[in-house]
């Protein structure tokens, strides 16, 4: 009767062990697999914002340099603010889901455009140290996007 019951608990213990180690096997894919779907998901984010920046300025730039009331002035501007709309709602998406780092220097890049998108609509001008502003800011906002990705700086 004795063995009985030991070969009962050993088979009780077994079988909880085979659970609790297939359970905590699961839930660790399961969390590997929502990390890389947000990751998936940050890095696509980060790739519009900045897509969607550099758009904006260079329509803006190109809005300016065109004869003023020309259907291409209009046609540049229209498709800055079209793309002003876009980066808008893509900003509210980085805010999100980036890192705070991120998101800070999204920020910054935000009022730099806000300055280039006055210009354009008012035919004004950006220096050329606005313009390396914008530059080194999409750079510290790419650091930034890398280590929110754990993606290594390559030299």
């Amino acid at each position: 009767m004795i063995t009985q019951v030991v070969t009962l608990v050993g088979v009780l213990v077994g079988a909880l062990t085979s659970f609790l180690a297939t359970t905590m096997a699961e839930r660790t894919r399961h969390l590997r697999v929502m990390a890389t779907r947000w990751d998936e998901r940050k890095l696509g984010t980060y790739i519009e914002y900045a897509s969607c920046v550099k758009e904006i300025s260079s329509t803006g730039k190109r809005a300016r340099h065109a004869a003023e009331g020309t259907d291409e002035q209009r046609e540049f501007l229209a498709a800055m603010e079209e793309a002003e709309l876009r980066r808008s709602v893509l900003f509210e998406t980085l805010v999100l889901l980036a890192s705070p780092k991120a998101i800070e220097a999204a920020h910054e890049i935000n009022r730099v455009v806000w300055r280039e998108l006055r210009a354009a609509r008012s035919r004004g001008s950006v220096s050329a140290e606005e313009g390396q502003e914008l530059m080194e800011l999409m750079n510290r906002y790419h650091q930034q996007a890398r280590a929110d990705l754990g993606v290594p700086h390559s030299a």
